[in-house]
């Protein structure tokens, strides 16, 4: 056996082929803001399409990691749902959230395969029909091309994957990451519609935040943790009469058990002094110790 630039080779075997040469794109223009001058989301729901999730073949992760990003931000999301591969469920869905909520966003169903409809059912939602995207079609194939030669394939097969490039004619498509083909495509200045593939769902997510118009700083939330080693049951009366006593104030009040450990109550909020005020009650009340305290996704360990 000998080596090549630290890369075993064995004797009688092809060499390693070298690695495709990395391909990179310009970003879209961000776009005004699609909720109007001034207003940004404070409101969001989540929907994921795919009998797989249903049937328990794959797990979700998409969700989670959503439901994070918006929290570290001061967005509210109001609700999940998964759906299956259905045109009237996906239809329903996504009209109703729309409705609702400021920013909704789509998981799944955007490949070449028969069951992925998630742009015909979208577009068929907000009364769309569907077009090629010609800047889509042309970044897939200069990304692939140095991976695959398509002119391989037969015409059903160049079909299939054309589909990926096939959108509600409405929709803003928005090329958000250097290093990906694959743009988030925007419906009613709400909806933006993502592939499952939790890799590419994580990159193309913090690729969209700069086209999002996001909550200021000012209205994100303070977290304050206190762990207690009591039980829950012994602090829910507590924490109960804590709850009903401070939501009018737009506190929330959390508690988060580990088994043979103890609690973890979680209070939140826009007014940290008073957060620190009730941190101390909880102290007192629960024999409690300060785990963390700050803004969300800034808060201080102690």
């Amino acid at each position: 056996m000998s080596t090549t630039a630290n890369v075993p080779i064995v004797e009688g075997a092809a060499p390693p082929q070298p690695e495709p040469a990395k391909v990179t794109f310009l970003r879209s223009p961000v776009p005004p803001n699609p909720l109007g001058e001034g207003k940004f989301i404070r409101t969001a729901g989540c929907l994921i399409i795919g009998d797989e999730i249903l049937n328990g073949k794959t797990h979700d992760k998409n969700s989670n990691t959503f439901a994070k990003f918006c929290f570290d931000l001061g967005i509210e999301v109001k609700r999940i749902e998964v759906v299956p591969d259905e045109e009237e469920d996906i239809i329903e869905a996504a009209r109703r959230m729309v409705s609702l909520y400021d920013c909704v966003i789509t998981s799944g169903g955007i490949g070449p395969t028969h069951d992925d409809i998630t742009y015909s059912s979208l577009a068929a939602a907000f009364g769309q029909e569907l077009v090629y995207n010609d800047e889509c079609i042309k970044r897939m194939t200069e990304f692939s091309k140095a991976r695959y030669d398509f002119t391989k394939q037969s015409e059903e097969q160049k079909t299939a994957r054309l589909r990926m490039a096939l959108f509600p004619k409405g929709g803003e498509v928005l090329f958000c990451n250097e290093d990906l083909w694959v743009p988030v495509v925007r419906l009613e200045g709400k909806l933006c519609i993502f592939p499952g593939i939790p890799r590419l769902f994580n990159e193309m997510l913090m690729g969209l935040a700069p086209y999002l118009p996001l909550p200021p700083s000012s209205e994100r939330p303070f977290r304050h943790l206190i762990h207690t080693g009591r039980p829950e049951s012994s602090i829910a009366p507590f924490l109960t009469e804590l709850a009903n006593r401070t939501k009018p104030e737009g506190i929330r009040v959390g508690s988060y058990p580990d088994f043979r450990v103890g609690v973890t109550v979680s209070l939140i909020g826009k007014d940290q002094a008073r957060l620190r005020v009730l941190q101390e009650e909880v102290v007192k009340a629960l024999d409690g110790t300060v785990v963390a305290e700050g803004k969300v996704g800034e808060e201080e360990k102690k």
